[in-house]
């Protein structure tokens, strides 16, 4: 795509969203999820026929790796050697610290990541996110959860491979094609997940330079997202494909979906856990339950999915 297609995409994908948010009794200030309403949470419960819950998210990693040079730290605080010698009560505690948009942990963004023309989502100004924290779009907006119907499409099990190569990029087509073949229609307001087989990649080959090269969607495919009307996104990579398919946008994915259409994005999930249950139940949506921590000012939250089937 070139920089001209990508920004005739851009500012159509945002006409549409201003258009949607002018509309009556639309409140915009959550971006995307306003196409999930009450009556569609309420449906997704029906979702649930086997009474199990399964994450989507992968374990928080502390060892340092080439698509993780800051990772997660784990420090033990408590009880000390004393404590335990002595017999009395005392408690086990302990620290932890991370960098949220990292590429190897599961983490949602919040519509105040992307600053692009100097803005943030709906044109409220990048100066809103100071050295204390966003004033405005963090991801406090969705301190209730998110929740509603997810749908699972598994590209490489579409193309009958195992992961999708780094670099690869996953089209419209894609997405329309494994809707029919795994018998499953994405539709407003719910949360898509789209696997491109990233962590299985990455568990049995090992890590490596993700920022570099990785496997993600095509940024046509965001129109995709707005026609469906997609509340949430969700990838087991970053989402936006490495190297960019867009020269000088270094994520175009994360531009378009948060910037011009305001949809949180989930980076780096997994749905190795996921998949075989979805294979067995003979079906690929289901109850999902998303729950960031409430991080005042923060611009995302680590996070784990619970698909609930």
């Amino acid at each position: 795509m070139t920089p001209d297609e990508f920004r005739e995409l851009y500012e159509r994908l945002r006409r549409q969203t201003a258009r949607e948010a002018a509309r009556p009794a639309v409140d915009d200030r959550c971006g995307a999820l306003r196409h999930l309403t009450p009556e569609r949470v309420a449906a997704a419960a029906a979702e649930v026929r086997l009474g199990r819950s399964v994450s989507l998210a992968a374990p928080i990693d502390t060892v340092r790796g080439p698509d993780d040079p800051e990772p997660a730290v784990h420090r033990m605080t408590g009880p000390s050697p004393g404590d335990v010698a002595s017999g009395a009560l005392c408690f086990a505690t302990d620290r932890f610290a991370m960098n949220v948009h990292g590429d190897a942990d599961s983490h949602l963004d919040a519509l105040c990541h992307v600053v692009f023309d100097g803005e943030l989502y709906g044109g409220v100004p990048a100066g809103t996110v100071t050295a204390e924290g966003a004033r405005s779009l963090s991801v406090s907006l969705v301190e209730n959860g998110i929740v509603g119907r997810g749908v699972l499409l598994d590209i490489p099990r579409l193309r009958g491979v195992r992961w999708l190569k780094p670099g690869d990029q996953v089209t419209p087509d894609d997405l329309t094609a494994a809707e029919s073949a795994q018998g499953v229609r994405v539709g407003a307001g719910d949360l898509l997940f789209v696997r491109v087989g990233h962590r299985l990649r990455r568990t049995e080959l090992g890590p490596w330079n993700a920022a570099e090269a990785r496997a993600g969607l095509h940024p046509a495919a965001v129109e995709f997202l707005a026609e469906r009307e997609v509340a949430a996104l969700g990838g087991d990579g970053n989402n936006d494909t490495a190297p960019s398919a867009v020269r000088d946008v270094a994520f175009p994915v994360h531009v378009l979906a948060i910037h011009a259409l305001g949809i949180h994005l989930m980076d780096y999930l997994q749905f190795e856990d996921l998949v075989p249950v979805c294979a067995r139940a003979g079906r690929w949506s289901f109850l999902c339950v998303v729950a960031p921590l409430r991080l005042t000012g923060a611009t995302g939250s680590p996070v784990n999915p619970l698909a609930v089937l």
